[in-house]
């Protein structure tokens, strides 16, 4: 007899149930999405909120650094009134988040200047610089994790190197740096951050270096003990004992499985990065966002302070999300959790 294939409504019945799978694959990651979006929403006005009310209550008065000493009683209040600091303190963070939701982040106390055209030049060093320590963090913390999570004998030197890298400070590792590479050897510069693309990759590859120190161990840490649970599971003791190729049992089964855990780390990993930025790029004399913000700290700049702490919780936030919606579209169990 002739086999004509699946009855007409058994295939109706597979399409239908295809087409609502996939459905409920979009549904789920769509409200996984609207839902981090809504949290990344309440945690940036939330933390702004806090850093602003921790500011308004630090001691110091950004009055006094403006007149000076000598300055009379009726300066000092109509300075304050000129500033707005005689409102009250939710009156004033009301009045700075409507005035960041139009464009507008204030003017510098210190500097006398709009606080746009202060960090723009800013930024982009001190994305330069978090971007090199990223991929310097990515390709030795992975590198080393996977050598030490596949190889038993060299596993426990992986174990003591990223022992101490994570031990040492980032203050620690770009004094270090400087004094052994820069003021030693000669070989890199001791501060700034360069002109040109070429110049300016010089002047940054120390303080990545610094800067992604200890997090490249951390992440060889989390590496070496994924790949590890990966690599002892049964199916790929299995395929390696029939004879199929090492290297490609452990891209394939163990590098891709082993991976998931590591894009939860990373949103931890993008905010050391984030704040040890101000570390080294004080320690490196680097005019980024990190050493303006140290500077208008001291000074009581509060609107610079504001604007470059919103700049470092939106972008924490944007990369935790996007992490998340990564980390949700790969693992189906977190997709259909998502659509439930």
């Amino acid at each position: 007899m002739k086999h004509s294939g699946p009855e007409p409504g058994l295939a109706s019945d597979l399409k239908t149930g295809a087409a609502a799978t996939g459905g409920t694959a979009w549904t789920g990651l769509l409200r996984r999405a609207a839902t981090l979006a809504a949290g990344g929403v309440a945690t940036v006005v939330v933390s702004s909120l806090v850093v602003f009310l921790a500011l308004a209550q630090a001691p110091g008065d950004p009055v006094a650094q403006l007149l000076g000493d000598r300055a009379t009683a009726a300066q000092r209040a109509a300075m304050s009134a000129q500033l707005g600091l005689d409102d009250p303190v939710l009156v004033r963070y009301w009045h700075w988040l409507t005035g960041v939701l139009h464009g507008d982040l204030g003017a510098s106390l210190t500097y006398r200047q709009d606080v746009t055209a202060l960090l723009t030049p800013r930024l982009g060093v001190s994305f330069m610089l978090t971007a090199m320590a990223a991929l310097i963090t990515l390709v030795a913390g992975v590198g080393l994790g996977t050598f030490g999570g596949v190889s038993g004998r060299w596993r426990p030197l992986v174990s003591g190197l990223t022992g101490v890298g994570i031990a040492i400070p980032g203050f620690v590792a770009a004094a270090l740096l400087i004094s052994v590479f820069a003021a030693g050897l000669g070989w890199f510069p001791t501060y700034g951050a360069g002109s040109g693309f070429g110049d300016r990759i010089w002047h940054l590859t120390l303080p990545a270096v610094a800067l992604s120190l200890g997090w490249s161990a951390y992440i060889a840490q989390m590496t070496a003990a994924a790949v590890k649970q990966e690599a002892d599971k049964e199916h790929v003791t299995t395929a390696i004992g029939r004879g199929l190729p090492r290297f490609l049992v452990i891209r394939r089964h163990v590098l891709r499985n082993a991976f998931i855990p590591l894009l939860t780390v990373s949103g931890l990993v993008t905010a050391g990065l984030v704040a040890g930025s101000v570390v080294v790029e004080t320690a490196f004399a680097i005019d980024g966002i990190g050493s303006l913000l140290v500077r208008s700290v001291s000074a009581k700049d509060y609107p610079v302070v504001n604007a470059v702490s919103l700049i470092i919780i939106v972008a924490f936030v944007a990369v935790t999300t996007v992490i998340d919606l990564v980390q949700t579209s790969l693992d189906p169990r977190l997709r259909d959790g998502a659509g439930a």
